[in-house]
């Protein structure tokens, strides 16, 4: 008996080792294979830096993007893509796809984000001191201009990666106009953009490197316009309603919230409209308002909060108001199964090595920033994996929901740069910008090619979207059933 058991362990050793083996040598022909959609997505940089500084100088607000949708299309157009524009009522919306010979719906279908528009008031040139180019005019201070290229020039590596291996797969770029405060992704997502896709590939510009799980805030936006009776300021106040005093009495309201609403909730305004002249008592004014929390429930408890202030407000002063809700964003899911894949991917290839130009470059925008974190040194490398909870919003969060999605970021900007300001303007416009675009288009070439691999990983994360999601999950848009906003920029 003892022979017999001492025989069964010895077996059982052996197919362990045999499995274990088994399993390495597909884990190393995974990567093998993956790394040839890296090498092709690093021979479309020049490409994508063209892309990229050309959408860069546009500078296309929300919805506005015209020219620089055209140029992501034309480019994967030229590349072999059918190419479908003004998805879901927006002229610059459009999804591109590749669909690899005898692939057929029960095939992988991968799907990589691209957006594209820049943000009002934030020109500058590519210099590492403050320098507008154009006065009043946008810039691209989210560095969407490198998120567009890079996504672009990878699903085109990945193309090219299907038919040279000859696997059956479909790969599609979304184009996804008016991140920035449009959330242009929420009516593709109503119009079904995302219906048949197994996951979404997406990422971002940063001031490092990082493939660690994040979340976002929901946020849900509105303009709130008042309305009132002109008359002379002076010599018949009496006979006025000032639409401004509902715009300030609503201001005030809020600002006394602030002291009891959770510690986590966000909510900024800017006042777009105050009057004509001090001597006509203002017949409109208007004031726009961000609230954000990382949950979506109170997200829309807040807003509702606001809405009330605004209704007390306009009661108070004798003046009408109107609420146009402007875009609602979910929360970003994280997918933990997703970001482990593309982390390992991440480290494996490395930071980012920089030239002395590059380091000098980086050391006089240093100088210029509130809080440096560090000198950009001669390599950026990459941070730990550890989950995290970003205060920022974006639209990426209704995809999120509905598709397994995951995300990372890279470094195009300098150490310590907020986004948002000119100093993200100016490294996303140099070759810093550049080398943090190239990786990210090598990283998301080469994880969805894994994907495409593995559909095991995909099945997995898809059970865990289904986890966190409960059973109970239904989806609705934060902006209800309103047309995208399109002259929200106007």
């Amino acid at each position: 008996m003892r022979y017999l058991r001492a025989i069964c362990v010895v077996l059982m050793g052996m197919v362990f080792v045999g499995y274990t083996q088994a399993a390495t040598d597909a884990r190393e022909q995974v990567n093998r294979l993956s790394e040839e959609a890296a090498l092709l997505a690093q021979s479309q940089q020049s490409a994508g830096i063209a892309l990229a500084d050309e959408i860069w100088n546009l500078a296309e607000l929300g919805y506005l993007e015209f020219q620089s949708s055209a140029a992501l299309q034309n480019y994967l157009r030229d590349n072999g893509f059918q190419v479908d524009s003004d998805v879901g009522g927006i002229p610059t919306a459009f999804v591109a796809s590749y669909r690899s010979n005898g692939a057929d719906d029960a095939d992988p279908v991968i799907a990589i984000l691209a957006e594209f528009d820049a943000l009002p008031g934030l020109n500058q040139a590519a210099t590492p001191f403050r320098s507008v180019s154009q006065a009043g005019g946008s810039g691209h201070a989210c560095g969407h201009h490198l998120f567009g290229a890079a996504s672009s020039t990878a699903a085109v590596a990945v193309s090219q990666w299907l038919l040279a291996n000859n696997v059956q797969a479909t790969i599609k770029l979304v184009g996804t106009p008016a991140e920035e405060g449009g959330s242009g992704k929420d009516s593709l997502a109503r119009a079904g953009a995302s219906d048949g896709v197994d996951v979404v590939l997406h990422w971002h510009p940063g001031d490092g490197n990082s493939a660690s799980p994040s979340s976002t805030t929901s946020n849900k936006s509105g303009r709130f316009t008042f309305t009132g009776r002109a008359a002379h300021a002076a010599s018949a106040p009496d006979r006025g309603r000032s639409a401004l005093d509902g715009v300030e009495a609503m201001n005030y309201m809020v600002n006394l919230m602030r002291e009891h609403v959770p510690q986590t909730a966000r909510m900024h305004y800017v006042i777009t409209d105050g009057g004509d002249a001090p001597n006509i008592v203002p017949e409109t004014a208007q004031v726009y308002y961000y609230v954000r929390h990382p949950e979506r429930d109170q997200v829309v408890e807040l807003f509702d909060r606001v809405v009330r202030a605004a209704e007390a407000a306009a009661m108070g002063t004798d003046t009408q108001v109107d609420v146009e809700v402007m875009h609602g964003n979910y929360p970003v899911l994280p997918n933990h199964t997703l970001a482990r894949l593309v982390n390992d991917n991440l480290v494996a290839m490395g930071g980012i090595s920089y030239t002395p130009e590059e380091q000098a470059f980086a050391e006089t925008i240093r100088s210029t920033l509130i809080s440096p974190r560090r000198e950009l040194g001669s390599e950026q490398r990459i941070a730990p994996y550890q989950p995290r909870q970003s205060m920022g919003s974006t639209d990426v969060g209704d995809v999120s929901w509905l598709v397994p999605t995951v995300g990372f970021s890279t470094a195009t900007w300098v150490p310590g740069t907020p986004a948002h300001s000119w100093q993200a303007v100016a490294a996303g416009g140099m070759s810093i910008g550049h080398k943090g675009m190239g990786l990210a288009s090598r990283l998301l070439a080469k994880s969805a090619a894994q994907l495409i691999l593995q559909p095991e990983v995909m099945a997995e994360a898809k059970a865990e979207l289904r986890r966190a999601q409960g059973p109970d999950f239904v989806y609705a848009a934060l902006l209800g059933d309103r047309e995208p906003p399109l002259n929200y920029r106007k």
